[in-house]
């Protein structure tokens, strides 16, 4: 797993700067700077609409006594969405979008689950309660 990510930062960061010299020779510097900037004001404007809207259903959910599941990872991906929208460049934008978007966002929460109960499975997490 440490390697992946070592991996993936030595190579997310050198296909961005590709992209951006890219785009920069095709599109002009300035329009690129534009369109980083504003990718970046519309993904934090949809980051806190989309964490304020999760935000409510977690309050709701758990002033009835539920257990919240599904709108942690929403939260998580959200948090992980607008992170990436912040960073300078067209593929973590990308990304980032489609944590925040809510229809592709399923996605990504299926394949969470999928990770977390692999893991549960294998013995690197454990999940603990506490009894009352």
């Amino acid at each position: 797993m440490a390697k992946w990510f070592l991996l993936l930062l030595i190579i997310i960061p050198a296909a961005e700067v590709g992209v951006l010299i890219l785009a920069g020779n095709t599109i002009g510097i300035w329009p690129t700077i534009a369109l980083i900037i504003a990718t970046g004001l519309l993904g934090a404007w949809l980051a806190k609409r989309e964490g304020l809207q999760v935000f409510r259903t977690l309050q709701l959910q758990t002033q009835r006594g539920e257990m919240p599941g599904d709108i942690v990872l929403d939260g998580v991906c959200i948090l992980v969405g607008g992170t990436l929208l912040l960073t300078p460049g067209f593929i973590t934008d990308a990304l980032g979008f489609s944590l925040l978007i809510p229809w592709s966002r399923r996605g990504m929460k299926a394949v969470l689950k999928r990770w977390f109960k692999k893991m549960v499975d294998n013995g690197n997490i454990r999940v603990m309660g506490r009894r009352w």
